[in-house]
């Protein structure tokens, strides 16, 4: 399999190595390459950070840092879906965009529900507002499918290469999480204003320099070692997924994105989840609400492929596994593959983050 860009064996290692794993030490790219160099890549750590860079401004990374979980930020996230007639599509879609609370918005493969887009608020309360404003604005009902319990999101995008796996059945990369600090995590939901502040600087991903985390803390008026403990404590507690590269996965050549749904009987849910979530190229997996009539599906598993073949073999695998626990119709199943972006600005976090910052 091939991707849309060319990488030597060297990148094709790293982009396969780090995505996830990232030291949080002060100088943080010697030992990650000396954990390459253990595993038989040839690389020091100025050559690590030199590719890295390159990677970024080639566009093959989308950036390098933590991927903050917005979840444990604060605020909410929904998933909406609607119809939007062929007649009035431009115009539909234009309304829902004008949202600014609409950070995501896709058309997807399917008779009826065409139009999907991901609300963000700072209050749980406003997203039924939002809804009920673009149904008007509309004239179309709008379903809203939120998240009743997720068992993976982890959007890794491995290449053909060293550390890269088969994608199918194998995860991959180097994992140099136990360096540094030894932190204990808190059970503590809301933000200090010091740590709102910290996840507003590194969202966009981290200064590609020798010293990532000290540009940070410099950044925002803090000592490193407050950095190095507050960042290290986020990725135990969740409010960090992983620390490293973050794929552009279209250069990658992950061009076929399939959201498959799938009406899985309630009772089986919770051995199902943990199953689907284990296939290394499913990205992201929740359970959702049906709505009678209309969408009668409770569970959600998405795939990407770099080839249309490729694609359509980790579905039936997706349908394999399912079969293990219940006996799965044609009719208990779709795959909504994603035919345009339509709106992609990413989660306001600073108005999620300022919502659940406490005082001093």
């Amino acid at each position: 399999m091939t991707t849309d860009v060319d990488l030597t064996e060297r990148e094709r290692a790293i982009v396969n190595a780090f995505q996830g794993g990232f030291p949080v030490v002060e100088r943080p790219f010697e030992p990650a390459a000396a954990a390459m160099r253990e595993r038989g890549v040839d690389i020091d750590a100025a050559e690590l950070l030199e590719t890295i860079r390159d990677l970024d401004e080639r566009g093959v990374l989308s950036r390098f840092g933590a991927l903050v979980n917005a979840q444990e930020i604060g605020g909410a996230a929904t998933l909406v879906a609607m119809h939007a007639p062929a007649d009035r599509f431009d115009e539909i879609v234009e309304r829902v965009n004008d949202h600014r609370e609409v950070a995501h918005n896709y058309e997807r493969e399917h008779p009826h529900l065409n139009v999907w887009f991901v609300v963000s608020v700072a209050d749980e309360d406003r997203v039924a507002d939002v809804l009920a404003e673009i149904e008007a604005e509309t004239g179309q009902e709008t379903y809203n499918l939120p998240k009743q319990q997720e068992f993976r999101v982890e959007a890794k995008f491995y290449v053909d290469g060293p550390f890269g796996g088969d994608g199918d059945t194998e995860a991959a990369g180097i994992d140099c999480s136990d360096l540094g600090l030894d932190i204990t995590p808190t059970d503590e939901s809301t933000l200090t204003p010091a740590e709102r502040d910290l996840v507003l600087e590194i969202q966009d991903g981290f200064p590609l320099t020798e010293t990532p985390y000290a540009d940070v803390a410099d950044a925002i008026g803090q000592d490193v070692e407050w950095v190095l403990e507050t960042v290290k404590r986020f990725e135990l507690e969740g409010k960090i997924r992983r620390i490293g590269v973050v794929p552009n996965h279209y250069a990658l050549g992950y061009t076929e994105n399939g959201m498959t749904v799938w009406n899985v009987p309630d009772e089986v849910v919770p051995e199902v989840g943990p199953e689907i979530a284990a296939l290394p190229f499913v990205t992201h997996c929740y359970q959702r609400p049906r709505h009678e009539g209309v969408w009668p599906y409770n569970f959600f598993a998405m795939t990407h492929g770099r080839s249309e073949a490729e694609s359509q073999r980790r579905i039936e695998q997706v349908r394999e596994t399912m079969s293990e626990y219940w006996d799965v119709s044609d009719d208990d199943w779709d795959s909504l593959f994603s035919t345009q972006i339509l709106k992609k600005t990413g989660i306001r976090m600073a108005e999620r983050a300022d919502a659940n910052t406490r005082e001093r």
